[in-house]
């Protein structure tokens, strides 16, 4: 009577206990492998502890920074910084308009972002504000401004949209009408090198100053993703239940223009 049976677990999928503290050990050293494999090689988180690329980045923001996006530079690997000068592997030359995390010339010590403007033999120049690029003013339109509150006090910013020549489009910040950096002379883009800019241009150290030229070997990679960001003014270390209202979720998980 009835009909032929299967032996006991025949055709399931069922998973395996793990059968002692070895293979929890070896399960343990491979998510570790994986994770510091993304780290070094993949994706490196970022924060943004100044506001020279206002209002693309706030301080506050924690980004994803592409590492393989230009090769892999000594700057872009672990430890890379004790290692003699060599040519980036698997190179990859930075498009006009990346954001872009560099090792600085002068200190590498120190990681910097900017705005990659100026590619290896371009001429760049400010003339009252605007920028110009091999003797052609970058189209400029001027927007809403940028609104700042600072603990009440309401600040208005003049805000513009930059395009860039093949069409590469984001926002700045004109916050001094014809300021000292406004009108500079002719940059010309040494060979193998960039000429970088922040987003907030009357507010930041970049190739018009003590950034200069950045060499394609200290490049590490490029902003990618936004995927965190707080207000730091709103909370602070032993606040936390200030923390939620601090959040910006609207910058949460958002392409970096």
């Amino acid at each position: 009577m009835g009909g032929q049976q299967t032996s006991s677990g025949e055709g399931r999928a069922e998973a395996a206990p793990v059968e002692s503290w070895w293979d929890i050990l070896k399960v343990l050293a491979l998510a570790l492998l994986i994770a510091l494999t993304e780290r070094t090689l993949l994706y490196q988180p970022y924060n943004i502890p100044s506001g020279s690329m206002e209002e693309t980045l706030l301080v506050g923001d924690f980004l994803l920074v592409e590492k393989f996006a230009y090769g892999y530079s000594r700057y872009a690997l672990p430890w890379g910084r004790l290692l003699p000068s060599f040519k980036p592997l698997f190179a990859r030359a930075p498009e006009r308009g990346d954001v872009v995390v560099f090792a600085l010339p002068s200190d590498p010590s120190r990681d910097f972002i900017k705005r990659v403007i100026g590619l290896p033999g371009d001429r760049v120049q400010m003339r009252h504000g605007v920028l110009y690029l091999n003797d052609k003013p970058v189209p400029k339109l001027r927007v809403a401004d940028y609104i700042e509150d600072e603990n009440g006090y309401i600040h208005h910013v003049a805000r513009y949209r930059e395009t860039l020549p093949g069409g590469k489009s984001y926002l700045v910040l004109d916050r001094e009408s014809d300021g000292p950096s406004d009108t500079t002379a002719v940059y010309t883009v040494p060979a193998g090198q960039y000429f970088m800019l922040g987003d907030n241009r009357d507010d930041s150290d970049d190739s018009r100053g003590i950034v200069g030229y950045v060499p394609a070997e200290n490049l590490i990679g490029k902003a990618e993703l936004k995927f965190f960001s707080i207000d730091e003014r709103k909370t602070g270390v032993f606040t936390f239940w200030h923390w939620p209202r601090a959040v910006r979720f609207a910058r949460l998980f958002r392409a970096i223009d």
